[in-house]
């Protein structure tokens, strides 16, 4: 076992915790951890299914004397998110996530730790191998691929499951039941464009944006965060009306549900204005630095000299993109009429990249109410279809409405309070979760999510509070005890 991880509580969730980080399972590439899942659900004798996507189902017969009372199903998703540190060399579908403890908290060496969802996969694995746990029947449904698409979920066959109570394990506030969460679509843009030869007289620099904290596109889209594509964009922006500024390259973000922490630019300028450049930079550093000083500490924009690049865009293409750049919301769109201080609709400018022919810009919407939903993404379609881009819209996912009689929210809302002597806070969430697919598809399933306590997930900040995944377990034991 990894040494962060010795002597932690409960053992039985941090041994299987440990075995997972092991285990490389990118979105779309779960196939380590569902042969990793079937092995241990054949083994143990448990009923073990999977089906064409990937998804995992094993089944626990009830301990003696509970034969009679309802299936329940612990869900959880394998897959996680691979972001890293510009400086980090790692290499996701190889290598092992190495924990590191932190005081209270257990974060990765560089990269994200992956406890989103893999603590909550461990914890349904301890409750597979418990065998003084009391519980009625129960099934644990481990799906792949929620972090770019929720396509396990999408996919989930309507008669496989035999529950109609579901436990989610995929929330990061310890205290906090979750009852609803918002749908969400992806935008995605592809413009063409021509290269053009560089001009001669000029200089190239690197522009980059660095040090922020990225995040999830849902949780904390609303903290006041950097978006790095947007920060890069506003020089880039400046510096081609004031300097002559032009454009070769432009790369920022990774994921569809993370605000972008990282972009780079390769420009060239004339020679006379070189100094110009660097001096701009320094000043528009000052300015954000100032205008993020509460939220954004470590926030960095440089220029350094770079290789001359072999072509430029055109100036008319390069106009048009960092218009429209400029010109694309990100981040709360609309906040909720009935609920104080919850995000309603946002938007997140996720990624911008480049290949030698095409420019490819994604983002993605979320909302709590569905036509607002698809008006946000009509209005960043709107943005791009001006300079000819070509516009595709995702699926999309439902958003999850809460029950407010919901049989299984209040043994949870007991059980937490007779444990901790405190009230637990029951809310709907921004971001998206699985329940919103699977009550689609199982009409009547009552559901509740919830966790540990996590932050800064979606990014190398992804940190893990120790003390509060014992807490959890105990809920989660006190739940099936009761139901």
């Amino acid at each position: 076992m990894y040494k962060a991880l010795e002597n932690l509580k409960p053992a039985a969730v941090w041994r299987f915790f440990d075995e997972i980080l092991r285990i490389p399972r990118p979105s779309k590439h779960e196939e380590k951890i569902t042969r990793y899942l079937i092995e241990y659900g054949v083994n143990k004798g448990f009923e073990t299914l999977t089906d064409n996507v990937g998804n995992v189902l094993i089944r626990k017969p009830a301990t003696a004397g509970n034969e009679n009372r309802p299936w329940v199903c612990l869900q959880s998703h394998i897959d996680m998110v691979c972001e890293k540190n510009s400086d980090k060399i790692f290499d996701f579908q190889k290598d092992a996530i190495v924990p590191v403890l932190k005081g209270e908290w257990l974060y990765a060496d560089g990269t994200t730790l992956g406890a989103d969802d893999g603590i909550g996969v461990a914890t349904a694995l301890a409750i597979l191998d418990s065998t003084d746990i009391e519980h009625g029947p129960i099934e644990c449904l481990f799906t792949v691929d929620e972090e770019t698409g929720l396509t396990g979920a999408s996919a989930l066959k309507t008669d496989w499951l035999k529950s109609r109570i579901l436990l989610n394990l995929d929330d990061e506030d310890l205290g906090e039941i979750c009852v609803g969460c918002a749908g969400g679509i992806d935008t995605v843009m592809e413009i063409d464009y021509n290269h053009v030869s560089v001009e001669p007289e000029t200089e190239a620099f690197t522009i980059k944006v660095s040090g922020l904290k990225g995040g999830h596109s849902g949780d904390d889209i609303n903290k006041g965060l950097g978006c790095a594509n947007k920060l890069i964009n506003r020089i880039l922006w400046s510096m081609s009306e004031e300097l002559g500024m032009r454009l070769s390259l432009l790369d920022g973000g990774n994921l569809r549900n993370a605000i972008a922490r990282e972009a780079y630019a390769v420009v060239t300028v004339p020679k006379a204005n070189a100094e110009k450049l660097q001096h701009a930079v320094k000043q528009f550093e000052k300015a954000v630095q100032y205008e993020f000083r509460s939220t954004e500490p470590d926030l960095k924009v440089s220029a350094e000299k770079a290789e001359m690049p072999q072509y430029l865009l055109e100036k008319d293409m390069q106009d048009k993109l960092l218009n429209a750049l400029y010109a694309c919301a990100h981040g709360v769109l609309a906040m909720s009429r009935e609920i104080p201080n919850f995000v309603e609709t946002s938007t997140n400018l996720a990624s911008i990249k480049m290949d030698d022919k095409k420019i490819h810009i994604c983002t993605s919407q979320r909302s709590s109410v569905e036509s607002a939903k698809h008006a946000a993404a009509a209005k960043i379609e709107a943005t791009f279809r001006l300079i000819g881009a070509k516009v595709t819209h995702s699926d999309g996912y439902p958003g999850w409405t809460p029950n407010p009689d919901s049989k299984v929210l209040k043994i949870a809302d007991d059980a937490y309070r007779r444990l901790f002597n405190e009230e637990p806070t029951i809310r709907a969430i921004h971001a998206g979760l699985e329940c919103g697919l699977i009550g689609e598809k199982y009409d009547g399933m009552d559901m509740i999510s919830f966790g540990p306590t996590m932050r800064g997930v979606h990014s190398p900040e992804e940190r893990l509070e120790i003390a509060t995944v014992e807490k959890f377990w105990r809920h989660v034991i006190e739940i099936l005890k009761n139901i």
